[in-house]
């Protein structure tokens, strides 16, 4: 009913109730006669008129004698003589001649038309008020916070048992549950919860779901917000939504104050452009004062989530306002099985699928991207008309999710097919040669995204920390691509330009960052953070000019190193090289047994094991036809019951199988 008041309809049926009244205020009750000038002549003359009645000069009314009323409107070149004759005939005492202004409507009437101007200006008015702001807001309510208050009513229900991994994650929030829920059992030791939990990670490491459980778990009022959604065109407007956030908050108390994306506006004050009166800044002032100030604002809790906790301002991560930082990191593998397991519940799963296996070869994946994972691989499963998910198909999904989708459908030259066999190659052998490093998963040349191959490393387990040989190794491999079209094409390309981004990329960060270079010494000549992103306006080395061109000279010398002993490498399985691109130039894909083979045995070793998974692959797919026969035959002969099957001998022992399946399964 209130939403009816609120909109546009309402004030609509008030415009068209006023029309209704003014049109019956200015209706007469009694319709009058129309005479022309001849018919008006007449009735005076008959002397039938009582009493004429001039409001215009052109424009008579009157009386009859009978009770009629009547008017007249007289041509403007006879009003003078029938004027005239009108004092004539009341000189002589026949009729009753009377005068009014010129205006015979009631003053109110007058004012009209300016009430519907009014009218139409406030209906107006309160449509585009009511829909301005996204929409229900009202009017004037920018400093009204946008925060959405999710009961659990309101909202799916979300609790711990929802999350897979994050064993420790969970004790710590854990505590906040049981706060809200028993807080006397830490008020009578003394203890305080703390006002604010940061959590800090990668991108889709959890962040938002953890802290939903958080609100599921405790059933208190749940305030989720975007630190986006603070600041707006006007000035001021952040700081007063933080206030109207806050004071909303104390209402429900306790509850959980949920700030998504934090550092939008708790970044470090002075960075980049804007002093002090920086909009931004303002904003972050008042979450100051709000989270603890002067204000009491007890049994509020508050989280918010990060990527970029860095660039934080040192007042805002202080104790008493977020006194707790939790990291939430990359899942190892055994959370990642968890997970994985998990996002499967309401999937067709068949059971030839492991998923400790999967879990091995999805390192570096966030809980978002093994979601992501199995939600291809459902979709895969569907485009293929399968009834269950298989472990090939999350195999072509992980690897979809790693390096694009597969442009089969592309046209590649022979010789551009050559340059990227060989270029693959070159990386995958080298890749194999070398100790410690990631074994080869699958190589390609199909193009995928923006590359035109690629070769797959899956590590065995997972690793925290890189060392300086793994690292020189790296460089190794990445160049093998560039030095095998060398070598073998006397030509190189522009598809090693990632390659040398990260050859670049690596080289440089184990110089200056992590002191890998024994002419430097152990020192660390990282510059940290960009302008805009730091605190101060403008970059500055910390170091001299000659450091710096040492650093080049020690670069250029760990990658012209690397580059060297990759072209030793390759020279010296020159054989090698031919026998995988070959392999690759014909059948496009390898997977790591098929490499293996290409590389101790040749080509002709993979091409026997093609040709043999060619015949068990079309056994299979004929014993599944037989199979698919004998099925719609079971259920061709069930249906006829005059048949005795099993008595009859023209029909195969499949068939019979297959009926007496179906039949116990009917039963």
């Amino acid at each position: 009913m209130r939403k009816f008041f609120k909109g546009a309809t309402f004030y609509i049926l008030i415009f068209i109730v006023v029309l209704f009244l003014a049109k019956y205020m200015t209706s007469s009750p009694d319709e009058a006669k129309k005479f022309d000038v001849t018919q008006l002549v007449n009735q005076l003359e008959t002397e039938k008129v009582l009493s004429v009645t001039l409001s215009e000069a052109t424009h008579v009314s009157g009386v009859l004698k009978d009770g009629t009323k009547f008017e007249s409107t007289v041509p403007d070149i006879m009003a003078g003589a029938v004027g005239n004759y009108l004092f004539k005939l009341s000189n002589e005492g026949k009729i009753s001649l009377n005068g009014v202004p010129v205006s015979s409507s009631p003053w109110y009437m007058d004012l009209l038309p300016m009430v519907f101007m009014v009218l139409i200006f406030v209906v107006f008015w309160f449509v585009f008020m009511q829909n301005s702001q996204g929409g229900g807001s009202k009017v004037m309510s920018f400093g009204k916070s946008k925060a959405k208050l999710q009961k659990e009513d309101e909202q799916k229900k979300i609790t711990f048992s929802d999350l897979a991994g994050l064993k420790e994650e969970k004790e710590e929030m854990w505590e906040v549950v049981d706060f809200l829920k028993n807080p006397k059992k830490y008020i009578n030791l003394g203890a305080r919860i703390p006002k604010g939990i940061l959590m800090v990670g990668p991108p889709g490491t959890g962040k938002t779901y953890l802290s939903r459980a958080v609100a599921g778990e405790a059933k208190v009022p749940f305030y989720s917000i975007s630190g986006s959604e603070f600041v707006e065109m006007f000035v001021g407007v952040g700081a007063s939504r933080v206030r109207d956030l806050f004071d909303q908050a104390k209402k429900t108390a306790p509850c959980i104050v949920f700030i998504d994306e934090i550092d939008a506006v708790g970044r470090k004050r002075g960075a980049g452009l804007g002093g002090g009166h920086d909009e931004r800044e303002q904003t972050l002032n008042q979450l100051l004062v709000e989270m603890d100030g002067f204000s009491d604002n007890q049994g509020i809790i508050v989280i918010a989530a990060t990527n970029r906790p860095d660039i934080l301002d040192p007042a805002l991560l202080r104790a008493g306002r977020f006194d707790r930082q939790i990291t939430i990191g990359i899942p190892d593998v055994r959370e990642r099985e968890e997970m994985l397991i998990l996002h499967s519940k309401k999937k067709p799963v068949s059971d030839s699928v492991d998923f400790k296996v999967v879990a091995k070869g999805t390192p570096g994946f966030t809980p978002a991207d093994l979601e992501n994972l199995m939600n291809e691989a459902a979709l895969l499963t569907a485009r293929k008309g399968l009834p269950k998910i298989t472990m090939p198909i999350i195999e072509d999904a992980t690897i979809k999710v790693i390096a694009g989708v597969e442009k089969k459908s592309r046209v590649i030259s022979p010789k551009e097919k050559k340059l990227t066999a060989y270029h693959e190659a070159g990386h995958a052998i080298l890749a194999r040669l070398l100790p410690d490093t990631d074994p080869v998963h699958k190589i390609s040349i199909i193009p995928r995204g923006r590359a035109g191959g690629f070769t797959l490393q899956l590590p065995e387990e997972d690793r925290s920390y890189s060392t300086k040989k793994f690292m020189e190794n790296e460089l190794v491999i990445l160049l093998g691509g560039r030095i095998s079209e060398k070598l073998i094409l006397d030509d190189i390309s522009t598809g090693a330009s990632n390659d040398l981004n990260r050859v670049s990329s690596i080289a440089r960060s184990m110089v200056t960052r992590y002191a890998f270079s024994d002419n430097l010494g152990s020192m660390s000549y990282d510059n940290g953070e960009e302008v805009f992103i730091g605190r101060d306006m403008t970059t500055k080395r910390n170091y001299s000019e000659q450091v710096a061109a040492d650093i080049d000279r020690e670069v250029r010398r760990i990658v012209d190193n690397a580059y060297d002993k990759a072209t030793e490498m390759l020279e010296e399985q020159t054989i090698v090289l031919h026998e995988v691109a070959k392999s690759l130039m014909e059948y496009e894909t390898l997977d790591n047994v098929e490499f293996e083979l290409a590389f101790n045995e040749g080509f002709d070793a993979v091409k026997a094991k093609r040709d043999e998974d060619d015949i068990k692959r079309k056994a299979e797919e004929e014993e599944l036809k037989k199979k698919s026969e004998a099925e719609k035959f079971a259920f061709d002969a069930l249906a006829n019951s005059k048949v005795d099957i099993q008595k009859n001998d023209k029909i195969s022992d499949d068939e019979k199988e297959a009926v007496k399946e179906i039949d116990l399964d009917k039963k």
